[in-house]
């Protein structure tokens, strides 16, 4: 995915840095996906250089070139690049000392492998990689009635052309594992390029299209999160969340990732709460465990034939366990710990007494709003009675 228009330095060998000066994040919010802060940018360096730049393509994709012309680049400026079989257009995204440090994350070596930037992009290179690009669309419902006419079980979700119009690589998720040798022929006799297919996961496949989670915030995988672990429902459990699917899953069908940010602050906070493996044994009878605070340490249990809920810290739950254990029962749950329970019950009967005020006032404004249309209509009525 480009930068905006107003993004790096112009074409024409003007070194004046545009755009809006961020240090590789964007000041108007969404032009590039997985961006990085270059936080050495500012900061005197002594030392040569790192001649290696890394360089953004469509989505967010990012590879590393090398800068053997030793050209003065800027983030966000368009570059063209060698790859194979051509040359591709896309737009710096980090460079410097953070360079080698993102090759060093993703096991990248410094040799032959790393393919060089021809030069800076001009005006005729920006123009020719627009009109390329405009006709991924076309392409995409094309390819997709195609793969609909070979019965073929994938989905075909993105598609992109290299530069010089001379390759098109296709991507796609399906569960199994698909034979589309027929299909690259037909492919390439209708759109007179060469193919490639690359399969994505699905993960991977939210992170390409982006969108906007249930949060009401852009989606992870698509603004910054690069590495995608594996989400159990056993995350879910330590967190004391509703196994509910629909509200677990994001928009890539999976198990959201963000159910494994809090996992370790909630695994330590567990560590003082104790397991109730039982209801507690009360002269009173069974006490059911109903909801845990974890943070809190508060753990409420109900009794069987009683609707109200009895908060306990967790020194008084430990308490009543090593009795049932010893074979004796408390009198009651609340037995030597009245006055800090009493106050946990002020603050949770105040919260529903709020409430509870709240939607009384509006089912009697409801009321009076119905009352005054009734009575409206029966003095309309009456009127025109009077004057029949």
């Amino acid at each position: 995915m480009s930068g905006c228009s107003s993004c790096g330095s112009t074409a024409e060998g003007n070194t004046k840095v545009s755009g809006c000066k961020n240090n590789g994040t964007c000041g108007t919010d969404g032009c590039n996906k997985l961006n990085a802060f270059d936080w050495l940018v500012d900061m005197e360096n002594a030392g040569p250089k790192f001649n290696i730049l890394e360089v953004r393509f469509k989505n967010g994709r990012k590879e590393f070139f090398k800068n053997i012309h030793n050209l003065e680049l800027f983030n966000g400026d368009p570059v063209v690049v060698d790859v194979p079989n051509g040359h591709h257009l896309g737009f710096v995204a980090l460079q410097g000392e953070l360079v080698r440090l993102q090759m060093q994350k993703k096991g990248v070596v410094e040799d032959e492998n790393v393919r060089p930037v021809y030069r800076l992009a001009t005006k005729r290179d920006l123009e020719k990689f627009e009109e390329v690009k405009n006709k991924e669309m076309t392409t995409l419902y094309r390819t997709r009635e195609i793969i609909r006419e070979y019965g073929l079980v994938m989905k075909l979700t993105d598609v992109e052309y290299q530069a010089d119009g001379t390759k098109a690589t296709f991507y796609y998720s399906a569960d199994d594992r698909v034979d589309f040798r027929e299909l690259i022929k037909s492919l390439a006799s209708e759109f007179k390029v060469r193919i490639e297919m690359r399969q994505i996961s699905l993960r991977q496949e939210a992170s390409r299209l982006g969108g906007i989670g249930s949060c009401g915030r852009e989606l992870c995988c698509s603004t910054w999160l690069t590495e995608f672990k594996s989400v159990s429902t056993t995350a879910a459990r330590y967190q004391n969340l509703s196994l509910n699917p629909s509200k677990l899953s994001g928009q890539c069908g999976r198990l959201k990732c963000c159910l494994n940010y809090e996992l370790e602050t909630y695994m330590s906070a567990l560590e003082d709460i104790p397991e109730v493996e039982s209801p507690l044994q009360t002269m009173k009878g069974e006490a059911t465990l109903q909801k845990t605070d974890i943070f809190r340490k508060i753990m409420w249990f109900g009794y069987q034939n009683e609707n109200a809920w009895v908060p306990l810290n967790t020194e008084r739950v430990r308490e009543i366990i090593e009795q049932n254990k010893q074979g004796k029962k408390p009198a009651t749950l609340l037995e030597d710990n009245v006055q800090v329970l009493d106050d946990t019950q002020q603050v949770l009967n105040s919260d529903l007494e709020q409430m509870d005020r709240k939607y009384k006032n509006k089912a009697k404004k409801k009321k009076s709003r119905k009352n005054f249309q009734r009575g409206k209509g029966t003095k309309n009525k009456g009127d025109t009675n009077r004057s029949t």
